[in-house]
C-alpha cells in the first residue's frame, strides 16, 4: 500500500503515484475535504490526490486551494503549480514551483476503442489502424492519457482533443515521451509528453515553463 511510483523531474517539480489501500480516516486527519463528495470511492480518490501535494512538497498549503470555473485547483499566488489525476485504487499528483504542469493516470481497458474517434484526429487515427491489433489498445490508451494531461495543464477549458492537441508517432515502449503540440487560437505551442507504463495502467505527465 502506499507509494506506488515517485519521480523527482527536477529540483522544482516531483511526481508520485499513490495506491489507495488505506480507510478514508487515514487521509482525513491529514488533508481537508474541501467540497463535498457523496460517492465513497470518488472521495477516497480526492483525499489520496491531495494527501500527496504535501507529500511531494512538505509546505504545499493545501488551505489555499481553490477551484476555477473549469474545475482546475490551483493556488492563487501561484506559489506552486499542480494537477491531480486517479483511476480505480490510484491516485497521481505533479507538482513544480516554476514550471506548468499536467498529469494522468489511466487503466488500460478495452473502453478507450469506444471513444477513439472523438479525441483522435484523423491522422492519428490512420497511424494507429495501420499497428498491430495487439499494440492497439495499450497506445490508444497513452494517448488519450498525454491528451488528458495536456487538457490539464492548459487548464483553461474549452479543448477540441481531436483538433487542439496533436500527438505525433512514437515507438512504442516501457517508457518514453511523445512530441506534441497545443494549438488554439493564438497559442500555438510544443510540448514533450513523457509516459511510463505501470502493470495495467500509464502514467502520463508534461511540464513546461
Amino acid at each position: 500500500m502506499g507509494l506506488y511510483y515517485q519521480q523527482d523531474i527536477s529540483n522544482a517539480t516531483r511526481l508520485a503515484l499513490w495506491e489507495i489501500q488505506e480507510p478514508e480516516h487515514f487521509f482525513m486527519q491529514r488533508v481537508p475535504l474541501q467540497r463535498e463528495i457523496t460517492h465513497p470511492h470518488k472521495r477516497l480518490q480526492h483525499l489520496a490526490g491531495r494527501y500527496l501535494l504535501p507529500f511531494l512538497f512538505a509546505d504545499f498549503p493545501h488551505a489555499e486551494i481553490e477551484i476555477a470555473g473549469t474545475r482546475k485547483p490551483f493556488l492563487p499566488n501561484d506559489q506552486y503549480h499542480f494537477s491531480i489525476s486517479h483511476c480505480g485504487n490510484y491516485a497521481a499528483a505533479i507538482a513544480s514551483s516554476n514550471e506548468r504542469v499536467g498529469v494522468d493516470v489511466e487503466l488500460i481497458t478495452p473502453r478507450v476503442q469506444n471513444i477513439k474517434r472523438k479525441f483522435l484526429h484523423p491522422e492519428e487515427l490512420r497511424f494507429v489502424n495501420a499497428m498491430p491489433a495487439e499494440s492497439q489498445l495499450e497506445y490508444l490508451t497513452i494517448l488519450w492519457s498525454a491528451k488528458e494531461a495536456i487538457y490539464k495543464w492548459y487548464g483553461l477549458g474549452q479543448v477540441d482533443f481531436s483538433e487542439m492537441i496533436r500527438t505525433f508517432p512514437f515507438q512504442l515502449s516501457g517508457e518514453g515521451w511523445i512530441q506534441s503540440a497545443f494549438l488554439k487560437d493564438e497559442l500555438q505551442v510544443s510540448l514533450i509528453v513523457n509516459y511510463k507504463r505501470l502493470d495495467n495502467m500509464c502514467l502520463v505527465w508534461v511540464v513546461s515553463t
